[in-house]
């Protein structure tokens, strides 16, 4: 019984590292391949790239586009708490309470920090 799930699992994990090889080679196989210097360069709307591929970017850039996505993910958690809610009764009520209310506090200790202003330095 137990041999079985093994085995299961082994042709699995054997498929899972099979088939991306698989695809790749042949993909390489059928695509063509005509190397030109200019397909090396680098493309920025048909003008000749100047200056270096880094740019350092404000660190609040990064710090907006976090304080973003747990937003985002909040009312991901929100929406399908709001349309059960009849069906899941005061526990959920407070577990949510408390789950906003940690929102709050961060939300809260951003704006302390300051994380919230865009200055242009």
């Amino acid at each position: 019984m137990y041999m079985n799930n093994y085995v299961v699992v082994t042709i699995f994990l054997f498929l899972a590292v099979l088939l991306p090889i698989a695809a790749l080679t042949i993909g390489r196989w059928l695509r063509p391949y005509k190397p030109v210097e200019e397909k090396y360069t680098t493309y920025e709307s048909g003008n000749e790239p100047v200056g270096t591929g880094h740019v350092r970017f404000n660190i609040r850039y990064y710090l907006f586009a976090l304080m973003f996505v747990i937003f985002d993910v909040e009312t991901v958690f929100l929406y399908p708490w709001a349309v059960a809610y009849k069906q899941l009764g005061l526990f959920a009520l407070v577990e949510m309470c408390i789950f906003i209310g940690l929102l709050i506090v961060g939300l809260l200790y951003a704006w302390k920090k300051k994380v919230l202003q865009w200055t242009s330095i």
